[in-house]
């Protein structure tokens, strides 16, 4: 998908696909494509060796896209519609034996950022929407609905912003007069509330659009759910690759691998110990990998990109415990799930 919203114009480029068809080759059998966005992941797949791709989406404007180009890899390429969350069904109807890889890259993409109607981008005004399965609750419902508390505690966990409690305050005084509906009404609250940036940092209401956007979109149960789905749907020596854009995605992703690799639990030295499962994936990446200096001049998106990817081993699928992926709560008043 895209990293943090920017105000260069840059293509729909997928993100770190060179490393990351690097860190899995040889690319063969049944992949999956848990966030299919413009197709870039699925095609960079059929083109390094995959015999099929079945590509995931939750949201139905992409597969629209995909028209004009999908019918060139026949049914090598097989378009779903759903939740990531729910792969492991998805790959159980087309591939019964397991999948050989999985791929993820979170987050919003540049594409649904560049639609001013989608209400993703505090660059473009548009109706205060954010909705990717465009259903649901959206922004402008939170915005407009949940207490002062709750959204200043969605500004927090979500978007690490440490303004969250004046903006959440201003956001309810302005309410009082005219309920959100755009963009761009909410943009200017939130730049009252914050000093105008300095040369090269992040604009002020960069923050506030990130934890909005996780909040519609359960994006941190949906990525827990996602990657015990993926561990669930993989064969003995199936890859999953992870490409995250933000330190509260990438912390998931790593203590998801930390817990699921046969690391012993974390824990107080007068607690009872815990049993250490089986692990059930092996790193490839010790370290996140990041964009190349190529990548950066290509794709200026790309610059707080990681990736990080695990081989699946022979042991039992399992869950990993909520807490120790360090996954906020979803406030209830939100509409969402816990």
């Amino acid at each position: 998908m895209s990293a943090p919203e920017t105000q260069d114009d840059a293509p729909h480029v997928p993100v770190l696909l060179r490393p990351l068809l690097k860190a899995v080759a040889p690319v063969s059998g049944v992949w999956l494509d848990g966030t299919f966005g413009a197709g870039g992941y699925s095609r960079g797949l059929l083109a390094a060796g995959a015999e099929r791709v079945i590509g995931v989406d939750r949201d139905p404007a992409v597969f629209e896209m995909a028209e004009a180009w999908r019918g060139a890899f026949g049914d090598r390429l097989v378009l779903v519609e759903g939740t990531f969350s729910e792969l492991d069904r998805y790959a159980a109807e087309i591939a019964p034996g397991g999948l050989d890889g999985v791929v993820f890259d979170l987050g919003v993409s540049s594409m649904q950022l560049d639609q001013a109607e989608r209400g993703f981008s505090f660059m473009k005004d548009g109706p205060l929407d954010m909705r990717m399965s465009q259903s649901g609750p959206s922004a402008a419902d939170i915005v407009n609905e949940a207490d002062e508390g709750v959204l200043a505690d969605i500004l927090y966990h979500y978007g690490e912003e440490r303004a969250s409690r004046r903006i959440a305050r201003a956001i309810v005084a302005a309410r009082a007069t005219a309920p959100f509906a755009t963009t761009r009404a909410l943009v200017a609250v939130i730049e009252r509330c914050l000093p105008r940036p300095k040369p090269g940092q992040s604009h002020p209401a960069t923050r506030t659009f990130q934890a909005l956007r996780i909040a519609v979109n359960d994006e941190f149960g949906q990525l827990a759910a996602g990657l015990e789905s993926a561990e669930r749907a993989l064969k003995p020596g199936g890859k999953l690759a992870v490409v995250t854009f933000h330190s509260l995605e990438d912390r998931v992703v790593k203590r998801f691998f930390q817990a699921r690799s046969g690391r012993t639990p974390a824990g107080s030295r007068y607690a009872p110990e815990q049993a250490v499962e089986a692990a059930a994936f092996t790193p490839v990446t010790k370290k996140p990998v990041g964009p190349d200096d190529q990548e950066l001049a290509e794709n200026p998106r790309s610059r707080s990109a990681l990736l990080r990817v695990a081989i699946r081993t022979e042991a039992p699928a399992g869950r990993a415990d909520r807490a120790a992926l360090g996954l906020p709560a979803l406030p209830a008043a939100t509409g969402r799930h816990r």
